[in-house]
Order: structure tokens, then C-alpha cells, then sequence
């Protein structure tokens, strides 16, 4: 399934990306990828092997300096997404590791078949795009399956009825989703997202599925192999982004994110601040997609994946596994040998002391995406649709590696 237009015999060669993820014939005005794997410092397969001792242990030092100094080559992204996300120790053996992945496979299938049970069209290659039920739980045809019926033993629960509703939003989505990609040309893989993301909103009930999850969840998809890996990865993703999905009618899940880029502006940039909240932009709302879906929309599919992995390497915490599976939240990261194997950013967060404000690096990132655009906001913002027109123009103009190298540097 792992989508790769042509297979490559020196993993440090100079490729184009663009190849490996190619758009459509009829969307060729697709903005061309900044980056471009770089021998001896993008993270390449022959690299990423040596980075693992006798017994299958990764050096994992090593691993977040190298992405740190030029992102991961394509062919084996997905392996190192899942160290990045915490899907694995890296103090795991090979061993450990298999039988962890067994696990997670035996235990999506699991929660797949449930999901099948509720709701034919899961696992069936179809992508379900109507709705199925009423409000009330009560059945529509579904136009989509061809005549077959779903069945159901009795009224349904309101956690199923609550599930149900949202089957045919997924799919809408899903339909929208890196539509330009020749990869989603294929309904094989339409579903296989779907799939993903209608199991996803059964297992977490608190949120469900919110406009925006697709986006997070395409690369992911993309780029592992085997559906159930892809399925725990995202789940490890949301783990760190959920709650920006989290609203309420007074409240909007990222509010407390826009409140802290606000004070963070004020401060590196007091005359755009106040520049911004002249335009009733002081808020800064016109940054909330960033936030919500961490770029997607702003950069090209290949840069936002380059953007996140930096991202993640330098929030990368050796113990990340660990507080994930025991969900204390507690690090590990007490001594400096420990210390030494954490990400740029999160050594400075625990040398600090200020862990316990968890502000996620997106959003000193989107602080420095409007920094970077200061002259062209000063100049030409003359209302909130003029900020927001300055703001979407990243794509074409901004060096991802010259803004997170500005964050590295406060």
C-alpha cells in the first residue's frame, strides 16, 4: 500500500519528492516542495540503520539530530513518525517491538470488526458520503451501498447514534483531502482513510471526528504501510492535538494557543501587535487554522511533512513512550545524559522549568511565520481580509528551515 512512485538503489541520493508523491495530470499548478533530501544531513535508510544497536535499541540522540539537520528521507518516513510520535521505546529490542506491533495489529482489527458490526461500509473499500441515521437513530437508506441494508438488533445506543452521525462528514471530507495527490485517485485508498477515521472517532468518544482530523491523518496514512500501523500513529498524533478539537458554544479548542501567540507578538513585536489589534485582528483568529491542523492548508503535502518533523524532533523526549502508555504524563528526562537525547526545544522547556505551561512549538512557529511576513503586513494589512490574504501566501514564500532556525535561537 505505501505509495512510492519508483524505488531507489543509494538512499542518499538527491531526489525530488514530488516524484514520490506525485499531483495530477489536472493539477499541475500545485506549488513545487522547498524541501529536497540532502545527503549526509537528511536522515537517510542507510543512516537510520546504523542508528540501531545489535539488539534492535535505537540511538535516539542521534536520530533527532540528524532529522533536526535535514528532515527524513521519504522511503522510510514511516518508521521514524512512529520513534517521533511515541508509538515505540527507543530503548526496545527488535524483539519487543514485534510482538508490540502484533499487539496493536490483533487489537485495531478488533476495534475494526466492532465498527463493521455497527456499520457494513467500514472495511468494504466504500466511503460512506450521506447520512445514515436520523438524529433520533433512526435509518436513512444509504445510497451509497448499493441496495444493501444495515442491520440493527434494537434502538441504538447513544454512543452508536452519536458514531453513526458522523460516518458520512468523514467521508466528505475524506473526498476533499489531498484531492490533488494521484494516490487518492485510488478508492482503495479513499477507504482506507475513511476506515482510519470512522475507527478513530468510535474509540474516542470525547471528541469523534472534527473537520480538520483528515488532513492530520492523510500523510500518515500515506506513508505506513500496513493500515492498523497507520491507525496507532494517528491516534499517538491526536494524543498531542486534541485538544485543539475541543469546543464548546462559547469556545473554541485552540483559544488558549491564539492567547498565547498574542502575548508572544506583543513582545517580540510590539508595533505589529498593535498594528494587528487595529484591525481587530489582536486576537489573532486568522491564525487558527494554522494551529487547528498544523499547516496543512498553508504549506505543500511534502513541506507541511518536513515542517511536523522538525517539529516533532525538536519536542522529542526519550520517554515519550513511556507517558503515553502510563498517561501519568511524567518525564523521564531527570539527568543530563537523558537530557542530551531530548529535542532542541523540549531541552529548553525542562532546563526552564516550565514544562507544566505545555505550550506546543506550533505556536512560537506560527509566531515566526508572522514575524517573518512584518513588512508585508505593516505595509499592505489594511483590514482583517488583507491580514489573512498576507498570512495564507506561506507556501510561496517562506523557508521552513529559516523560521524553526529563528526559534532555535531565543
Amino acid at each position: 500500500m505505501m505509495f512510492l512512485a519508483c524505488c531507489y538503489n543509494d538512499p542518499d541520493m538527491l531526489i525530488d519528492p514530488d516524484t514520490i508523491y506525485p499531483t495530477r495530470a489536472d493539477c499541475q499548478d500545485v506549488p513545487k516542495s522547498r524541501f529536497k533530501p540532502q545527503p549526509r544531513r537528511t536522515l537517510s535508510p542507510r543512516r537510520w540503520k546504523l542508528l540501531f544497536n545489535e539488539e534492535g535499541c535505537l540511538d535516539a540522540a542521534g536520530m533527532i539530530k540528524r532529522v533536526q539537520r535535514g528532515g527524513i528521507h521519504p522511503n522510510i518516513k514511516g518508521e521514524v513518525w512512529e520513534y517521533l510520535l511515541g508509538c515505540y521505546d527507543p530503548k526496545s529490542t527488535t524483539e519487543q517491538r514485534n510482538q508490540l506491533r502484533q499487539q496493536r495489529r490483533l487489537e485495531y482489527e478488533k476495534l475494526k470488526t466492532k465498527c463493521r458490526e455497527m456499520d457494513t461500509t467500514v472495511g468494504s473499500g466504500r466511503v460512506i458520503t450521506m447520512p445514515v441515521i436520523t438524529e433520533d437513530g433512526q435509518p436513512i437508506e444509504d445510497l451509497n451501498s448499493n441496495g444493501e441494508q444495515q442491520t440493527n438488533d434494537g434502538p441504538l445506543s447513544k454512543e452508536v447514534i452519536q458514531w453513526k452521525l458522523l460516518l458520512h462528514q468523514i467521508g466528505l471530507d475524506v473526498n476533499r483531502t489531498d484531492r490533488t495527490l494521484v494516490y487518492y485517485e485510488s478508492q482503495e485508498n479513499l477507504a482506507r482513510l475513511w476506515d482510519i477515521l470512522a475507527v478513530y472517532a468510535w474509540v474516542d468518544t470525547d471528541i469523534g471526528y472534527c473537520q480538520g482530523m483528515s488532513d492530520l491523518c492523510s500523510p500518515i496514512s500515506i506513508i505506513l504501510e500496513h493500515e492498523a500501523d497507520a491507525f496507532w500513529c494517528f491516534e499517538r498524533l491526536m494524543r498531542r492535538v486534541r485538544e485543539n478539537f475541543k469546543s464548546t458554544s462559547t469556545s473554541i479548542g485552540v483559544r488558549s494557543q491564539l492567547t498565547t501567540l498574542s502575548t508572544i507578538m506583543k513582545a517580540v513585536d510590539p508595533k505589529l501587535h498593535e498594528h494587528l489589534e487595529n484591525l481587530d485582528g489582536g486576537e489573532y483568529l486568522f491564525a487558527f487554522r494554522m494551529l487547528m491542523v498544523l499547516f496543512r492548508r498553508e504549506f505543500t503535502f511534502i513541506d507541511t511533512m518536513y515542517l511536523w518533523e522538525l517539529m516533532w524532533s525538536m519536542e522529542y523526549n526519550p520517554g515519550l513512550f513511556t507517558m503515553l502508555e502510563s498517561k501519568t504524563g511524567a518525564s523521564n528526562a531527570k539527568d543530563d545524559n537523558t537530557l542530551k537525547q531530548c529535542g532542541k526545544f523540549e531541552q529548553k522547556k525542562l532546563q526552564a522549568a516550565k514544562k507544566e505551561e505545555n505550550i506546543p512549538l506550533s505556536v512560537f512557529v506560527v509566531a515566526s511565520v508572522i514575524e517573518a511576513k512584518n513588512k508585508r503586513l505593516m505595509g499592505e494589512a489594511k483590514g482583517l481580509d488583507d491580514v489573512v490574504k498576507v498570512s495564507l501566501s506561506l507556501s510561496l514564500s517562506l523557508s521552513l528551515s529559516l523560521s524553526l532556525s529563528h526559534i532555535d535561537q531565543n
